[in-house]
């Protein structure tokens, strides 16, 4: 659990996002408004199609909103140029996607290594910072594999550990667990809640997986693009259970 009163690292204000669709225009997110503290894992769950990728996306930079503000660490992303939202994307927002988008050519070590390397990190400090995060994520022995040469689980432990590199303000996980196996998506999800609780590291995760869902601080479902509280112990997808108001 994350402390009590500790200081928001991610805070959304009456966020807006639709996108062109073949009747007209599609409205994703409606006035969504959430907060993210520090060591709290937030999941986000909701149907295919709900929005939970996209509101991922405004929050951690990747795309900007129709509308509404994203402070991260107090920072408004909304009052940065490209360039700069690039650079705090880089050091303070980790990413880790269903499929691990490693790059093929690279190492294990090279792929943790790289967003160092971005931030202007030497390559000998860079080296060791992702030597120390493979430890952390228990696949140090791994390090010189490429990725084609790891199973889906230790690629995924490689994804977390780039995320990791740059010491962010919070991660941002979507369905990391959906392409893998029951038994390895559990174990991704022993080490998530480890890492928050060596490193107080703050998640915010879409998924699909009750077993991840119930095991977060807080569930919020979207619904008709707005965010809606949600019982951990008690959600499923299929029931959808129960709603207890919209999150501001």
């Amino acid at each position: 659990m994350n402390e009590p009163g500790a200081p928001a690292v991610l805070e959304a204000e009456d966020l807006a996002k639709g996108y062109p669709s073949g009747r007209g225009r599609l409205e994703v997110l409606r006035g969504v408004s959430m907060t993210v503290r520090r060591a709290e894992v937030v999941a986000i769950v909701g149907p295919s199609g709900s929005g939970k990728s996209t509101l991922l996306h405004c929050v951690g930079g990747l795309d900007r909103p129709d509308s509404g503000r994203v402070r991260v660490s107090g920072i408004d992303l909304e009052r940065l140029k490209n360039g700069e939202l690039a650079r705090v994307r880089n050091r303070q927002i980790g990413f880790v996607f269903q499929f691990h988008h490693l790059l093929p050519d690279f190492t294990a070590l090279e792929n943790v290594m790289l967003p160092a390397l971005i931030a202007g990190t030497s390559q000998r400090e860079a080296a060791a910072r992702a030597r120390e995060l493979l430890t952390a994520v228990g696949i140090a022995e791994r390090e010189s594999h490429a990725p084609a040469e790891l199973s889906g689980g230790e690629q995924q432990r490689v994804a977390v550990a780039r995320a990791l590199t740059n010491g962010p303000a919070a991660v941002l996980a979507d369905e990391p667990s959906g392409n893998l196996d029951t038994h390895t998506a559990a174990d991704l999800h022993r080490l998530l809640f480890r890492l928050r609780a060596e490193r107080g590291v703050t998640f915010l995760i879409a998924t699909h997986d009750p077993s991840l869902a119930r095991q977060a601080d807080r569930v919020l479902a979207i619904r008709e693009g707005s965010l809606h509280s949600v019982e951990p112990a008690t959600w499923s997808e299929e029931a959808q259970l129960p709603l207890q108001g919209v999150e501001r």
